[in-house]
């Protein structure tokens, strides 16, 4: 996969200065990228593209399209560096979540645009009904799920967006977001109850 600088945002410079590599902290890096500084968004695309890409092929599916939607983020990321709160959560939780809010976004337009062609489309002999009460129930979980999301606390969110929505497993997410792998398990744990509790299902 390339990620092109294209619509406003920076292609990746051929190589870092000195001091300036693709192995410094994510968080400094959006610092200095927030400061228009297109060495640091070169280390940002080195470490981050591919996961990125990652969570949004999961989600999409379509290679092309994550492609395409990976561009997106990358571009958002440049324009809106200066939103990163490290108070919030780690730069690889903000980003992630960029990518996972963006890849969603280009699913539910893909539906609403065969939805838009299904209600256009001729039907003889209501045969889609029941294809089409799936399809609404399916839509109210995912609003559902967005919601007791949301009455998450932020670590919670991030470790379970990263495990559920990336794909990652627990060491990984661990690593991703610098703590320890018992941590990442007790958060997801608890996140996990109060989402069932939320979703009013029994496990």
């Amino acid at each position: 996969m390339t990620v092109v600088g294209r619509r406003g945002a920076p292609e990746p410079s051929p190589g870092p200065g000195p001091g300036e590599g693709s192995d410094q902290d994510p968080a400094a890096l959006l610092v200095r990228v927030a400061r228009g500084d297109q060495r640091a968004f070169k280390g940002v695309y080195d470490q981050l593209a591919g996961p990125v890409y990652g969570v949004i092929r999961r989600v999409v599916r379509d290679p092309a399209q994550s492609e395409e939607v990976t561009q997106e983020v990358l571009l958002e990321v440049w324009r809106t560096a200066s939103r990163f709160d490290a108070a919030k959560g780690t730069a690889v939780a903000w980003v992630m979540t960029i990518a996972h809010r963006r890849a969603v976004d280009r699913v539910r337009a893909e539906n609403a645009s065969a939805e838009r062609e299904r209600r256009t489309a001729p039907d003889p002999a209501n045969a889609e009904t029941q294809d089409v009460a799936e399809i609404v129930s399916a839509r109210l979980d995912r609003q559902r799920v967005s919601r007791c999301l949301d009455g998450l606390t932020e670590i919670q969110r991030e470790s379970i967006s990263l495990a559920y929505y990336g794909g990652y497993s627990y060491p990984q997410v661990a690593r991703l977001l610098g703590v320890a792998l018992g941590t990442v398990k007790t958060r997801i744990r608890d996140g996990l109850i109060r989402m069932r509790d939320c979703l009013e299902v029994t496990w």
